[in-house]
């Protein structure tokens, strides 16, 4: 997800000269709203928008960089709300910053303001999200900026929150508003908050370990470490981006895994952040040990479950410890049900960590927005060595799962590949539309104007 606000602010840093790499690729086509809330958003009307160029159009571009680096500095800790960032600028300079830190806590565009004062009458205030217009945690964003004498807004997109009218606040208290500046990087900042009220679940990452050949553990499930240490801190720093982190009974039962984020870890297991994901097992039979570090590690756990029994629900639920009983779907817990519960619990990002069979079986369903592989340069060879997915075999080549390479770097001795995945009830589209949305209402600055 940082990797659009980098190009982005790459493009816009100061002294670069805007518009000189190539021009970006073309927005996807807006996916049709998947529920009621997505298409009151994607109703909004982008009248009274204006195309901008030349001069303001940099200075946009430069200033919304700034603030989309300030938002990805709540990466970790802002669950379960958005990550925002926003500047102030009076008379070309910057008089005010501020990021949102935590939930409940203070606002990027309440702190910023804080900073810039009497300075922010008549000033112009950018911000990666529209401004909030509803009491929650929290008292409106767009009340304040009103009552600051702000007088002009640029935002990059509309929050996908159908209870949210920022823009429209705005715009009838006398603020010029532009809307789509940095769309896209925004979107991809916030895509799990943006996939929770288009279609209605978290943004969901695949992630797995694999040699060279494919593997991801010996016959007898023994895994530790198929990759370095550079790309199990790497990995941790996906699960602390994450709202959840989800796995299957099989896991538990054969690796005893914490699903701890212990990257910059104090000795009592919290983070700097004061968060740790929630831990979410899914186990239809509850066969999971009441004593297992999955229930017993810093931070809550939820196991879900298709067996209502009273006495073993008792055994495992505890403090920290919640157990959900859901429907199944044939043999399986219903994992559409399972998203849609994860989805009411406010997660945003949902990272699995999995064996084959579940991992296959997401894929399959279309649950997956992007997978993410540590691949080792090593081969594990056959004899019963575990494979990545368990999924059937195909009659025809047409059929395959199709996935996108998003992003390739080395990490120490090992590659992270970064892939998307396209089709089914992928989330990508609906966040790649949310993004499209906002920019087609403003002018790409690094584009000549229309005319």
């Amino acid at each position: 997800m940082f990797d659009a606000v980098k190009e982005f602010a790459a493009r816009h840093r100061p002294g670069s000269a805007v518009g000189s790499p190539a021009a970006p690729a073309p927005a996807p086509a807006p996916a049709p709203a998947q529920n009621a809330a997505a298409a009151e958003v994607a109703a909004r009307p982008a009248a009274a928008v204006v195309s901008i160029a030349g001069p303001t159009a940099a200075a946009d571009a430069k200033h919304m960089a700034r603030a989309l680096a300030l938002a990805a500095k709540g990466i970790n800790s802002t669950h379960p709300n958005p990550r925002v960032g926003c500047v102030v600028v009076a008379g070309g300079a910057v008089v005010g910053e501020g990021w949102h830190r935590a939930a409940g806590g203070e606002h990027a565009e309440i702190a910023a303001l804080r900073q810039a004062g009497k300075r922010a009458a008549g000033a112009t205030l950018y911000s990666n999200l529209e401004p909030c217009s509803h009491h929650g945690r929290t008292p409106p964003c767009a009340d304040a900026v009103i009552a600051a004498g702000i007088g002009r807004a640029v935002i990059a997109m509309y929050d996908p929150n159908p209870r949210v009218d920022g823009v429209g606040a705005l715009r009838r208290a006398g603020v010029e508003v532009t809307v789509g500046v940095g769309a896209r990087a925004a979107a991809q900042l916030n895509r799990g908050f943006c996939a929770r009220f288009s279609v209605g679940r978290p943004w969901v990452t695949l992630k797995m370990a694999a040699s060279l050949d494919g593997k991801t553990a010996l016959a007898d499930g023994r895994s530790q470490w198929i990759t370095g240490p550079a790309a199990r801190r790497d990995a941790h720093r996906l699960r602390a981006a994450s709202s959840a982190i989800l796995t299957g009974i099989g896991t538990v039962l054969r690796d005893d895994p914490r699903l701890t984020v212990r990257l910059g870890a104090r000795r009592d297991g919290k983070l700097a952040t004061g968060r740790q994901p929630l831990r979410v097992i899914l186990d239809s039979h509850l066969s999971t040990p009441p004593r297992a570090k999955i229930l017993r590690a810093p931070g809550n756990a939820l196991l879900i479950t298709t067996a209502a029994e009273a006495a073993a629900i008792g055994l495992l639920r505890g403090p920290g410890v919640e157990v959900l009983v859901c429907r199944a779907a044939g043999r399986r817990i219903d994992l559409a049900q399972v998203m849609r519960e994860l989805a009411a619990r406010e997660v945003n990002d949902l990272l699995v960590e999995a064996g084959p069979q579940l991992s296959g079986e997401l894929l399959r369903q279309g649950l997956v927005d992007q997978v993410v592989v540590y691949l080792a340069p090593d081969l594990l060879g056959g004899g019963g060595a575990r494979e990545m997915f368990d999924l059937p075999g195909l009659e025809s080549l047409d059929d395959r799962h199709r996935l996108q390479f998003a992003d390739l770097r080395r990490v120490g001795r090992d590659l992270r590949l970064t892939l998307d995945v396209a089709g089914g009830d992928s989330a990508g589209e609906s966040v790649g539309a949310a993004g499209a949305a906002g920019a087609a209402t403003v002018a790409d600055p690094a584009q000549p104007p229309r005319n």
